[in-house]
């Protein structure tokens, strides 16, 4: 979105300029006006018009988020946040690296700016405080790079080391770099993904942006500049100078946080004024505000220096530094204003009551009423107006249905599709017909009247009185997706590991072995009674043991029957499972959903009005939903997403689909205020459309529920979103077609039975950040189709995740962090019988905490007004329950501090998590136990398991945890964790897999793993890819593609990461796709015996010889069968004395063809159940 035009018009009015005259003469201006909105359409035009740029000062970060919006939503242009340092400047803490980045990133940019290019920064009153280095210091540290550029690499490597680069093996996140021959890859802490440099000699040949979690190249770029990572290492140059020894030592140093000297070694620090132009429009919002804020830090500050001090004096006496500590990193307020001196400064207030009559300059800015839908009124207004000679602009999410409207109600609008198209709008300007312009962003805004310009902007707000979802904007704006590639079987020396073949053994090390002239990487797998090695490329036959967690493995023994023996026990029963699965698929394919036309104007249009950019995740799980719905076959799809990636969007659009084809939808939730949260959200997005939407949960009346009954009867209700209230005896439904139910695992035994009744023949779509085992389980064995949502939007930040036995003063502290900067704080308890000694304890601390209790025994009234409560910032702290588990979405809780956190399931802990961590600001979650000694195993787990998995995305691999934890559950209603304890999961699924196809006829046998035995040097060099664990990952990744584009991509991808290949991988390469091959015909094994190849087969004769009748007449004479009952064995004459090049080539060809006859075999499954 643009409003350029806006903003020209009133840049280019007379009014604007004298307020120009105004502030140039006195040097101050005082600007009321209730509107934040109109009042960044001011300064923007203001600034234009001077060409200069824009300092803006917030009381505080949510603020400061909102005027981001704000101006991002008028132009294109870029928009500077600079984040506050979150802790105190004497503190001994870890401090946020990302937030240190980002600042640097800031700092840079303004050090760069040209004095005529136009930008604007916004921050908080904390960045007007000493916290600085010295401007100059930033400017001489920093590394220039482009191609064709001439460095050493040793060279480089010091260079990258001074700017505080730390090398790694793999390069995944800022601030470090990793070397690999000569390929070069370093994430520069300015820039959106990290580079990778490609050298021949001492030059720079390619320069390329990767993404950090799947490590595949990007874009090629020219060049790139890498700034310091971090203050920490200036600082400590600096007190090396100092230092008696030459070398500053401290416990700071380890933990990142050597700014609390700043004040020893700067006589003055700086400040973020320092590093601004002079061509700068400084502006102040709600002054009083800022104060209220910047004094109450300034006692928290000198509070902190007080307990610091002997501290600090300490470590420097420790380093013969003759210098003391000094309180120089904090000052009151009105002495930050005098750094603002030189500069144009303009205050914002609210109320003309707190503004000095002097210089002042009233708005009279009007907010306008809401419309909700009524469009007759709303044309009569805008004719009005225009009538006046007053100017009107309309955005919306939705214009040319507005405009549409409008029509219809004799008002003529201009629809600008292009916003920058001067000529066109200036025409509509000129002749007072209104502007339609396209909402494409998030931002809170809402209309409003400029008497004085004669200018009135009208929003969906008050046209269909639908909010704008607000953006909490993430510190840097990385397109980052969490890796969708989740390796829940990665293995690692010492895990126990099921070979299909040998049975339950444990990982000891990878070596390299030398066999009749061919080497080859070999894992080496501890038995009972001796060891055994495994190529590397027969990694497909090895799995992570994975069970219930519950029973350590017992490792079996090597050779003998007792191997077997487990498996053809465990066979049968696993048999009777595949039967049932068969009878499932049967009975589906029998049943015929509705068929769901394809989308229509209405549906693309509300698609069009998300105002975020959906996530590539997001677009393909809505198709896969789409197909699904216009196919006969009924829905039941998972989408398993991380709490606030987009699931609920995904799930609008479905319903949508759905009611504007004539069908009614339930969404189920388990909680009455995660029901009230979708119900709110799903009303604001269909509001400006003729859809019933209600909502159904125990706090409606007797009388309202007989309505919602009837409404569904009479198909007057298109969407009810219900608690398990609806799963009553009652309810009738008269063209039911989609059930959405959000969080399945978190309803009870007896409402999931009561779901099974209402899921016959309509389509099912359940949303879910940490699916139960059982629907994990089915999603991935094939029961379920499963959509997963791994990329996060751009405001989600990973949550900082600390584990501690109880501890009051930890408490206290946390509690302090979060109110000193203006948030608020949850505070859960596992039982309601625990909060009265909370409340207690909490008095005891903080006697002027404003806080508030929320459970679910409280009645409607008291909840809803504890929640409003909360929600609109009028207490400090929740005590409450898990209640507030789903639906509750506070951008300014970003605290979350539960007691007893081992009483609770991973899930709820995952999900409680998720409550925090809204906008861009860092939260953090706190997780108190009692003693460790006093909880199970089990508990442990959990808490490792939140603990481990704290990156955003990781809902998924919590499920996968919790499966192990758990166990895999019921199967289709028979208990089998014992047969999966007894074989292990990975080859219980696949044994399953091999029944299914045995017992449905299938002609190829399905084959897990082809074993080849040729005379090659087929593996990756130990100089190649230099870290043990990356080169078992690259194994694994070989054994893991599943067709030929996807092994080529796999070598592409390596020659970007670690050069070209060697030989010995490119013999790797080949042999995989020859093993890809083997295993699509069903062959076993792969062996040279002179001077013939035998291959071991399970395929009968009759399938074979359809196989060979592809092959020229004089190939098939080659070829014998030999059948027997359990392996078949083929020989392929006089093929093993050709040179190994040639047998490779040769079965590529031969077994091609095979893959190509197979392709035309009839894939129905011949029903046998």
């Amino acid at each position: 979105m643009s409003l350029n035009t806006l903003v020209d018009y009133i840049s280019n009015s007379q009014i604007t300029s004298e307020l120009i005259k105004r502030i140039s003469k006195n040097n101050e201006l005082n600007i009321v006006g209730s509107s934040r909105y109109a009042k960044s359409i001011i300064i923007d035009s203001m600034a234009k018009k001077e060409e200069k740029n824009i300092l803006l000062i917030c009381p505080n970060v949510e603020i400061a988020y909102k005027w981001i919006g704000y101006f991002e939503s008028i132009d294109d242009k870029e928009v500077l946040y600079y984040p506050p340092t979150e802790h105190l400047p004497y503190a001994s803490i870890n401090k946020s690296k990302e937030i240190e980045f980002s600042q640097l990133t800031v700092l840079s940019k303004l050090i760069k700016k040209e004095k005529n290019e136009f930008n604007i920064v916004i921050s908080t009153e904390r960045s007007l405080q000493p916290h600085l280095i010295n401007k100059n210091l930033l400017i001489e540290n920093k590394l220039y790079l482009q191609k064709g550029f001439q460095i050493e690499i040793q060279e480089l490597a010091n260079k990258l080391s001074l700017l505080g680069y730390t090398k790694d093996n793999v390069t995944s996140t800022e601030g470090f770099w990793s070397r690999r021959g000569e390929i070069i890859d370093i994430y520069p802490v300015n820039n959106e993904f990290p580079i990778r440099l490609e050298f021949f000699d001492n030059v720079i040949e390619k320069i390329r942006e990767y993404d950090p979690q799947t490590q595949k190249t990007l874009e090629s770029i020219n060049n790139i500049e890498i700034i310091q990572a971090g203050f920490d290492l200036l600082i400590k140059d600096k007190l090396n100078n100092l230092s008696k020894e030459g070398i500053f030592n401290s416990e700071d140093t380890n933990k990142n946080n050597l700014d609390r000297y700043l004040g020893i070694i700067e006589k003055k620090p700086s400040n973020i004024i320092d590093f601004i132009n002079r061509e700068t429009i400084v502006v102040i919002d709600e002054l009083e505000d800022c104060k209220k804020f910047a004094n109450n830090w300034y006692l928290d500050s000198e509070s902190n220096f007080d307990n610091s001090v002997n501290e600090l004096n300490e470590n420097l006496k420790n380093n013969g530094i003759n210098l003391e500590a000094k309180n120089n990193l904090h000052l009151k307020f009105d002495e930050i204003l005098n750094s603002i001196g030189n500069f144009n400064l303009i205050k914002f207030y609210e109320f003309e009551s707190k503004v000095n009559v002097d210089n002042r300059f009233l708005l009279n800015d009007k907010r306008l009423n809401s419309y909700s839908k009524n469009i007759g009124k709303l044309s009569n207004d805008i004719n009005k107006n225009t009538k006046n000679n007053e100017k009107v602009w309309i955005l919306s999410a939705q214009p040319l249905r507005t405009r549409t409207l409008l029509f219809e109600h004799e008002c003529n609008t201009n629809f600008l599709n292009n916003p920058n198209d001067i000529d066109e709008a200036s025409k509509s300007i000129n002749n007072s017909t209104p502007l339609i312009l396209k909402n494409k962003n998030n931002y809170e805004i809402e209309g409003f009247y400029l008497p004085i310009w004669k200018v009135v902007l009208i929003t969906d707000k008050e046209l269909f009185s639908q909010q704008s979802l607000f953006n909490n904007v993430f510190i840097r704006r990385k397109k980052r997706s969490v890796n969708s590639n989740i390796n829940v079987n990665k293995i690692s020396p010492g895990d126990f590991i099921v070979h299909k073949n040998h049975g339950i053994g444990k990982f000891l090390k990878i070596e390299k072995i030398n066999i009749t002239g061919d080497s080859r990487d070999y894992l080496v797998i501890q038995y009972q009674d001796g060891k055994i090695s495994v190529a590397a490329d027969q990694l497909g036959s090895i799995n992570r043991y994975r069970s219930s967690g519950k029973i350590k493995p017992k490792i079996n023994k090597l050779g003998g029957t007792e191997w077997e023996r487990i498996k053809d026990k465990n066979k049968k029963q696993i048999k009777k499972v595949a039967v049932d699965i068969l009878k499932l698929y049967a009975k589906r394919e029998k049943l015929k959903g509705h068929i769901y036309p394809e989308d229509g104007p209405w549906q693309n249009e509300l698609e069009e009005s998300f105002p975020y950019q959906p996530t590539p995740d997001q677009i393909t799980a809505v198709e896969e939903i789409k197909s699904d719905m216009e196919s006969d076959k009924p829905m039941d799809r998972l989408v398993c997403g991380d709490v606030g990636f987009g699931k609920t969007e995904v799930a609008v659009r479905a319903i949508f689909k759905a009611i504007t084809s004539g069908k009614q939808v339930i969404l189920l939730a388990p909680t009455t205020i995660l029901a009230q949260q979708h119900w709110r959200t799903i009303n604001n997005r269909f509001s400006p459309y003729p859809i019933k939407v209600s909502l159904l949960n125990r706090f409606k009346t007797v009388n309202e529920r007989k309505e919602i009954y009837a409404g569904l009867k009479n198909n007057k209700i298109d969407l009810v979103v219900a608690t398990h209230q609806i799963l009553g005896k009652e309810i009738d439904i008269k063209n039911l077609g989609l059930l959405v139910i959000d969080e399945e695992q978190r309803f009870g035994v007896r409402q999931k039975e009561k779901i099974k009744k209402i899921k016959t023949n309509i389509d099912v779509l359940t949303l879910s950040a940490t699916p139960i085992p059982r629907t994990l389980y089915m999603s991935l064995s094939g029961l379920r189709q499963m959509s997963l949502l791994n990329t996060p939007p751009p405001s989600r930040r990973s949550i900082k995740t600390y584990l501690s036995e109880i501890d009051m003063d930890v408490i206290r502290t946390a509690i302090n962090q979060e109110l000193d900067r203006g948030g608020q704080i949850f505070y859960v308890l596992p039982r309601i019988s625990d909060i009265d000694q909370a409340v207690n304890k909490l008095k005891n601390m903080f006697p002027s905490l404003k806080f508030i209790v929320a459970h679910g025994q409280m009645n409607e009234t008291e909840l809803e007004n504890a929640m409003i409560a909360f929600n609109n910032g009028e207490v400090d702290l929740m005590i409450c329950t898990t209640i507030i588990e789903s639906g509750l979405d506070i951008p300014k809780v970003n605290t979350i501090i539960i007691e007893d956190s081992h009483k609770f399931g991973l899930s709820q802990l995952y999900q409680l998590r998720g409550r925090v961590g809204r906008s861009g600001v860092q939260a953090h979650a706190w997780l108190f136990y009692p003693n460790i000694n006093k909880i199970n195993d089990a508990a442990k787990q959990r808490l490792k398991a939140i603990k481990d998995f704290s990156e955003l995305g990781s809902g998924y691999q919590l499920a996968m945890k919790d499966m192990e934890i758990r166990g895999v559950g019921s199967l289709l209603g028979e208990e089998q964790s014992g047969k999966v304890n007894a074989i292990g999961y990975d080859l219980y699924i696949e044994m399953l897999h091999e029944a299914i196809s045995e017992i449905s006829g299938q002609e190829i046998p399905e084959v897990n793993d082809t074993q080849i035995d040729l005379p090659i040097n087929a593996f990756i060099p130990a100089t190649w890819i230099l870290n043990r664990e990356e080169k078992l990952e690259a194994y694994k990744s070989a054994t893991e593609c599943s067709n030929n584009d996807e092994l080529t991509e796999l070598a592409t991808d390596w020659v970007n990461r670690y050069g070209n290949l060697p030989k010995p991988v490119e013999s790797l390469i080949m042999l995989m796709r020859l093993k890809l091959l083997a295993k699509k015909c069903g062959f076993n094994k792969i062996k040279l015996k002179k001077p013939n190849i035998v291959i071991e087969t399970k395929l009968k004769n009759s399938t074979f010889k359809i196989l060979k009748d592809s092959l020229a007449s004089s190939v098939q004479n080659k070829f014998n069968f030999d059948e027997g009952e359990q392996l078949s064995i083929i020989t392929i004459r006089g093929l093993g004395a050709t040179e190994i090049q040639n047998q490779i080539d040769q079965l590529i060809l031969w077994f091609g063809s095979f893959e190509r006859e197979i392709k035309n075999f009839d894939k129905e499954l011949i029903k046998r159940v």
